[in-house]
Formats: structure tokens, sequence, C-alpha cells
């Protein structure tokens, strides 16, 4: 059971992070608002629209820096404990500093499984609303942010290609598509067309000012028009840009996409690992953050809270770094992609017990 004093650290700790939260996101929408709304008026985008996306906005941004705030949160109220002289009169009372963690991990237990039901189930329909409003209305800056997610080159089979550039989740249409199919290494024909959309009750897709060349030994055949309505044997999804389809898929479907994409031997295959392995490491990783930030803002110290802050701070923006650097490098490299994902919480779990057995002497 509980006890006062549990409760006491418990609602600071829930406390402390809900106000984190309520301070920093609105500090993000206003800075977003001010970049976009020049944007948002030359392109009259429904009020109804920019509201969904704002909110979309709030779960996306909450996901992607939950670790700095949770972080933060535990170092500013843990420092006014420290500062208050609590933390001396509890550990004075013969209470053990591992007893005293018991509220904290039970705060973390708390955090990481409301970050995990957020991960699985809110966060994929949030960016794939927050990817689809940049797509639609955030042309010249917007679509040049989102250049790299949205090419696709993929292989379909053993020896068919398409790219398409420009993917559009609401429209379902996409542009420059492309089609080649080999014999070995003999180029049997190519298909291009402007534009591609998929029609969601015929089933088929229809092809906007297409060409076909088919190579024959004795001469090419060309066909070409403006519209043909027409069957593939690759899926709407394979139009999607990789990591975008990797972050709007719910946790079943992208186990499901990637082990299709491991049949084809899909060359991005580690980009859509990363996604899926961070689903969890993000939520354990507020176990190690919160003891770490126990740990080092448990004691007083000649500074106070500033000190306590800026070691808080540093810690937390390398942690973030970490994270991005070994997720590009799991991305763009040979090196095992749960392995990649998982190192930052390695590195900070090891300073975690390091950091842990000193505060307890």
């Amino acid at each position: 059971m509980l006890t006062i004093l549990d409760k006491y650290i418990l609602k600071r700790y829930l406390g402390t992070f809900t106000v984190m939260l309520l301070m920093f996101i609105p500090i993000g929408i206003v800075i977003d608002v001010s970049e976009k709304v020049n944007r948002m008026i030359e392109n009259k985008v429904p009020f109804a629209s920019i509201a969904r996306y704002y909110l979309d906005f709030t779960i996306y941004f909450a996901n992607l820096l939950f670790p700095i705030f949770l972080f933060l949160s535990v170092i500013w109220f843990t420092s006014k404990l420290a500062n208050n002289t609590e933390i001396i009169a509890i550990l004075s009372s013969g209470i053990s500093f591992t007893r005293f963690l018991r509220p904290y991990i039970i705060g973390a237990t708390i955090v990481s499984v409301f970050a995990l039901i957020m991960s699985v189930f809110l966060v994929p329909s949030a960016s794939a609303g927050f990817k689809n409003f940049r797509y639609t209305y955030l042309i010249g800056g917007g679509q040049s942010e989102m250049r790299d997610n949205t090419d696709v080159f993929r292989q379909i089979s053993k020896d068919e290609y398409i790219f398409v550039s420009n993917f559009n989740e609401i429209s379902k249409m996409a542009f420059n598509f492309s089609m080649e199919k080999f014999d070995k290494d003999k180029l049997q024909y190519k298909l291009i067309a402007s534009r591609i959309k998929w029609n969601e009750k015929e089933k088929n897709y229809t092809l906007y000012n297409y060409t076909k060349r088919k190579v024959g030994a004795f001469g090419d055949i060309i066909e070409s028009g403006e519209t043909k309505d027409t069957v593939f044997n690759f899926d709407l999804e394979d139009l999607t840009p990789v990591v975008y389809i990797a972050e709007t898929l719910p946790l079943n479907e992208l186990h499901k996409f990637i082990d299709k994409e491991k049949l084809r031997g899909s060359s991005n295959i580690n980009v859509y690992l990363v996604v899926l392995y961070k689903k969890y490491s993000i939520p354990i990783s507020a176990f190690i953050l919160t003891i770490i930030a126990v740990s080092v803002s448990s004691m007083k110290r000649r500074g106070g809270m500033g000190s306590n802050l800026a070691i808080g701070i540093i810690l937390a923006f390398a942690f973030v770094f970490l994270d991005k650097v070994f997720g590009v490098l799991a991305e763009k490299s040979t090196a095992p992609p749960l392995l990649a994902v998982w190192t930052p919480n390695i590195v900070f779990g090891i300073l975690a017990i390091y950091l842990l057995r000193n505060a307890k002497r």
C-alpha cells in the first residue's frame, strides 16, 4: 500500500510532468503558428483543418520530446525537495534511498504505460494527420521540409520497380510515376505517367498523361494517352513514402508490413525497424531517466536548483542527441537497428546505476 509519503511524491511526480507538458506544448504551437501562418492564409486553409492539425501536432510533439519533459520535471521537483531539506528529513527518519525511490518508480511505470499506449494507438493517426496537413497545404517550404520522405523507389517483385514522388494520403494521388520491368538485366518495358491515382470504389488506378514503351527485338512499341484505368500488382501503401508509412501504421499493421517488406528484400527495412523498436525503447527510458534525475537532484548543492537544472538539461539533450544519432545510423548504415535504437538506453542505464550507487552513499 502507498504511504502518505509515497502519495505526496507520486502526486508531485505526475503533477510536475503534466504541468511541464502544458507549459511547453503551447510554446511549440505558438512557434509553429508563427512560422506557417502566412502559408495557411495564402492557401485559405479551413479552420477545422487547422484545429485538427494542431491536435495532431500536440500528440506528435509530446511524444517526440517526452524524454526531455519527463527528465526536467523530475529534476525540478526533486531539487525543490532537496532545497527544502525534505529529502534529508526523509532519509534521516530511517527510510533507505531505495525505499525513497519507490514512488518515483511507480510514477515512471504510469508514465511509461501512458507513453506506450500513445505510441501504439494515438501517435500513428496523429502522425498521419500531421504529415497530411503539410503535404496538402504547406507548399513551397513545407514540401521542401518533407522532400526526403516524399520520393519512393521500391522493388515490388523480383523484376519490377516503381518510383513516385509527392504522394498525398488524402487524395490518394502520387506524381511522376514510373514503373520498369526487367528480364534478368534486360529492360522489357517502361511505363511513366505524370500522376497516378487510386480509385477506392473500382479498386484500380488511373494514369494521367502516360507513356508506355515496350522494348522489342526489331523496334520499340510506344503507347500513350491522357488517361487510362488499369490494375497493378502493388498495394496503395507501396506508393507511400518510407518513413511516412512506418510512422502512421498501428502496431499490428506495422508488424505485418515489416514481414512483407522482408520477403520482398526491401532495402529500406532498417527504417521500418527503427520506428518499431522505438515504440518500446522510449517508454523504457522513463525508468532510466527517472533514476538519473533523482540521483542527480536529491543532494542539496551550493548552486541550488539552478545547478541541478543545468546538469539535467545537459543530460536530457545528450540522451536525445544519442537517440537521433543512433537512429540515423541504423537507417543509413549496416548497423543492427535493435542495437542502435537501444544504445542510448544502455549507455544511460549504466550511467543511472553509477549515479544511483553514489547517491546511496
